[in-house]
């Protein structure tokens, strides 16, 4: 029988057959081929499951993915750590206050989307919160949307913008991500209140969310569609991406690269480099260029 990974704990994962959720566990010998990751199947993968006499369901195969997000794990070794996969899109949830999303976090998840050839949406929630500071709000829907994407802005506590975010999701996969805190849960349960995700408060001492969230789980929407709403995480290290490469996953740096001398410009010091000299005009935005640079030199915090 056929079904797909709703929920992965580790060791068992819950599997949908035709609506009705089977927990399964994994046969010792199934690996992915050329995979060395935190576990062999995730959430979103299509799968191929087997019943016991007991009852008990063993996933005996997985499906070739069409796609995924992966990061490298968080433990100290070498291992990644794929969050999703088959997702039609995803979108990264952010705030501006309580607490404040990173830029560099931002950018990391974007060239990961723009590596696996996930198409990438932000969603700035807490957009309340976020008018109190204008000029910020200015300078962040100037740097995301002069680079190509996409800004949907809401609130999950007032229903503010919600509607956008429906239509978004609306028949896809999508994958929902970002720091914890910036209310994701909330906003999954302002989107599909059958959901009841957990939800969380804000640490006030460190103005960071508590994690709400242990497993990446699968929300069937009622108007169609998925959302893989994931564990909130602090740090998206980058994993298979080659230095020489890693200006490919920036757009507006891609763009300009073309009237660089070089043609293995670094974008870094050479003379005569598009890609500095639309920075210094303005037509890339520094914030952008200084993530490019960080994630260039990495420091091995997030890798």
């Amino acid at each position: 029988m056929k079904g797909i990974v709703i929920e992965s704990t580790g060791s068992w994962y819950k599997v949908d057959i035709d609506g009705t959720i089977y927990d399964c566990r994994t046969r010792g010998r199934l690996r992915l081929k050329g995979f060395r990751s935190t576990s062999p199947v995730v959430v979103g993968d299509k799968v191929e499951v087997e019943f016991a006499e007991g009852g008990e369901g063993m996933i005996v195969a997985i499906e070739p993915r069409t796609n995924y997000i992966i990061r490298k794990a968080s433990n100290l070794s070498k291992e990644s750590h794929i969050i999703a996969a088959n997702v039609d899109a995803a979108a990264i949830v952010v705030t501006l206050a309580a607490p404040v999303t990173a830029p560099e976090f931002i950018d990391r998840f974007l060239v990961t989307c723009e590596a696996y050839k996930v198409p990438a949406v932000i969603i700035l929630n807490k957009i309340d919160l976020a008018r109190q500071t204008p000029d910020e709000l200015a300078a962040f829907r100037q740097i995301y949307t002069s680079a190509g994407y996409r800004i949907i802005e809401c609130s999950a506590l007032t229903g503010e913008g919600v509607g956008e975010v429906v239509e978004l999701l609306r028949g896809k996969t999508t994958l929902l991500s970002g720091n914890s805190g910036v209310g994701k849960s909330t906003l999954v349960n302002a989107i599909e209140p059958s959901a009841l995700a957990k939800t969380g408060e804000i640490s006030e001492a460190h103005l960071q969310g508590k994690h709400t969230t242990t497993f990446s789980h699968v929300y069937p929407l009622s108007f169609g569609g998925r959302i893989i709403d994931t564990p909130g995480i602090r740090g998206f290290g980058l994993i298979d991406i080659k230095p020489e490469e890693l200006y490919h996953y920036f757009p507006e740096l891609m763009l300009h690269s073309k009237g660089c001398k070089f043609y293995n410009c670094t974008h870094t010091h050479e003379p005569h480099c598009a890609v500095i000299e639309a920075v210094t005009e303005g037509l890339i935005s520094m914030s952008r260029y200084e993530s490019y640079l960080k994630i260039l030199d990495d420091d091995g915090k997030y890798r």
